[in-house]
């Protein structure tokens, strides 16, 4: 066995005190978010209406490497962070791999997921600015229960629209939530205008992540004292979700070792981009190469099927545009999807990487992730978050194809949290009743015929 430990962490005196903010260092940067009125790149002054306003800064910053990370988010982080780097050795032993496996494990906190590190920054500034409360939306609820957390620390009211079909199928996601008194709103629902009109339009609709966005920012925009908060597409989520690589980053150094293939799953791109942040900075400045490889799902399939364009970030299309990959404002995934991923679009900043050629995607279908995800479990010990699996599934391919060229890579993926809120999923996978959906080109040209003329 080698000398590196299963586990690396840093020491709190360790970890990285700023953000990352990786469109520094990007040649051609994100295109700016639009006025869907005028067309025109969307000021300051008219973000604030909707996002807090030092988080419109970190919104339109594209020149600053490196943001400092406040005081008191440094002291929230230090309950649950630094996280541990891990290297996978009962896996590499199952797949009979030269390869090396790592992981960053993101689960150790009561959300089950990575979307705390986010969550308590926007909670924060929101808190700072003097509002009372903050409206979301959620998928897989992972979000929600990470906004509801940090709320609760900072004395915030918290209102989640949940997208209808998690609502359903996760409980006690949604109930983690109440514990932490967020009001939890099944999404599309008859409480809001723009919801009334999407349930009009369709009809018993399971949702989407479009549809309950669209909803939170109506009631954010309409309600004083409020203002709107997302866990991931937007720069600024990107940007605190750094911490992630920052740590891998540093982790790697303390045990000498550089990995060579890097793998995110991809919904929106907030664990994507916080994962990679720091070693696409290297590759941009020509300091270092790496392979990255965004998975997502077939059912959603944003960068392997989408167009780069401009579009409407909610199915109610009152949100700003966005230039990014995206299936169109009102694609909605299959019901049959499990999990999160479920976003119609992706990143601004990552759809630029992925444009520029700086990394490539892979969509995998979800009966093969949820075995990637049983074989790990099995092996590792970790019941792992769905969305989580879509990467561990590509880095199981990658160790296998290692070990038939006997090349010795070294593989790191993200590991985003834990599934123990998603056994309704894990149940139709043991039953044998999950099926696999891939929506043909006639389904995404209904999309495709509703994305704005930019």
């Amino acid at each position: 066995m080698s000398n590196i430990p299963y586990k690396t962490y840093l020491e709190e005196s360790e970890m990285p005190k700023q953000w990352y903010n990786v469109r520094a260092d990007m040649k051609n940067k994100p295109a700016p978010l639009l006025n869907p009125a005028t067309k025109k790149p969307m000021t300051a002054e008219e973000l604030s209406t909707v996002f807090c306003k030092e988080l419109v800064e970190q919104e339109l910053d594209d020149t600053t490497a490196y943001i400092d990370i406040p005081d008191e988010i440094l002291e929230f982080y230090k309950m649950y962070r630094p996280s541990p780097l891990v290297r996978a050795y009962c896996l590499e032993k199952a797949l009979d791999t030269p390869a090396k496996i790592y992981y960053k494990f993101e689960g150790n906190n009561t959300s089950g997921s990575h979307k705390l590190n986010s969550a308590i920054a926007q909670a924060y500034y929101a808190k700072k600015q003097g509002l009372k409360g903050v409206t979301t939306e959620t998928g897989a609820g992972q979000w929600g229960t990470a906004l509801s957390m940090a709320c609760a620390y900072l004395g915030l009211d918290c209102k989640v629209f949940m997208v209808k079909v998690s609502y359903e199928q996760k409980p006690f996601r949604r109930e983690v939530m109440r514990t932490y008194g967020a009001n939890v709103t099944p999404s599309p629902s008859t409480t809001t205008e723009v919801g009334k009109k999407i349930l009009e339009a369709h009809p018993g609709t399971t949702g989407s992540l479009g549809c309950a966005i669209s909803e939170a920012v109506e009631v954010a925009t309409h309600t004083e004292g409020y203002r709107y908060v997302l866990g991931s597409v937007l720069n600024q989520v990107l940007l605190h979700q750094s911490i992630i690589g920052l740590e891998s980053k540093a982790a790697f150094d303390k045990i000498g070792v550089k990995p060579d293939v890097i793998i995110g799953c991809a919904g929106g791109g907030s664990n994507l981009g916080g994962l990679i942040a720091p070693f696409m900075g290297e590759k941009l400045r020509g300091e270092n190469d790496y392979e990255f490889i965004a998975v997502e799902p077939a059912s959603c399939p944003s960068f392997t099927r989408g167009k780069f364009a401009y579009d409407f970030c909610d199915t109610g299309m009152i949100c700003p545009l966005a230039k990014m990959y995206t299936l169109g404002s009102g694609f909605i995934p299959s019901a049959n999807h499990a999990g999160g991923l479920r976003f119609h679009g992706m990143s601004s900043t990552l759809s630029q990487l992925y444009d520029d050629k700086l990394m490539k995607a892979v969509a995998v279908e979800q009966t093969s992730v949820f075995e990637a995800a049983e074989k790990f479990a099995r092996i590792e010990g970790i019941l792992p978050a769905p969305e989580s699996s879509h990467a561990i599934k590509v880095a199981i391919d990658e160790a296998l194809r290692c070990k038939e060229t006997g090349e010795e890579k070294t593989i790191f993926f993200g590991l985003t949290g834990t599934g123990y809120f998603d056994m309704v999923a894990y149940q139709k996978f043991n039953d044998g009743e999950m099926t696999d959906y891939i929506p043909t080109d006639e389904d995404l040209a209904v999309g495709f015929a509703g994305l704005p003329e930019v």
